[in-house]
């Protein structure tokens, strides 16, 4: 008898819960450390702007920055793009509100009033934690 052939016979018959990339142990979601499943975050765009829309900022930015290398050259974009990442950086506490006035200011949008500037109150979020949990979690020691 041909106890190889068996083997692999039964390793093909055991589901593989590691081929789905959401499955927990038990070939379940793990809600816990995933969040919450949403099925408008698997769905395509629905408008053809929307995808341009999203990426407003980023596309503004690319822009910004072959304009400034080629009047300026390449040390200007790059300068810039460390003041940015430098300016992404300095946050208040994982469960106080930022405003990166900072990086507003280097982006030239600190004097106008948008969607984000009205509608997004950190006082009305629905997110509030434990001071403790969510600074241990940011600092990555749980």
């Amino acid at each position: 008898m041909n106890t190889r052939g068996l083997r692999s016979q039964l390793k093909d018959s055991v589901p593989v819960t590691g081929l789905c990339p959401q499955a927990g142990p038990y070939g379940v979601q793990d809600s816990l450390r995933r969040g919450f499943s949403s099925v408008k975050n698997e769905l395509l765009p629905s408008h053809p702007l929307e995808l341009s829309e999203k990426n407003f900022q980023l596309n503004q930015d690319k822009m910004n920055f072959n304009t400034l290398r080629n009047i300026q050259g390449l040390h200007a974009p790059l300068k810039l793009q460390m003041e940015y990442r430098a300016a992404r950086q300095i946050q208040r506490l994982p469960f106080l509100p930022s405003s990166n006035l900072a990086l507003d200011t280097l982006r030239g949008s600190d004097d106008t009033i948008g969607f984000e500037d009205i509608l997004n109150d950190p006082v009305q979020s629905e997110m509030m934690g434990d001071p403790h949990i969510m600074t241990e979690y940011k600092l990555g020691v749980l």
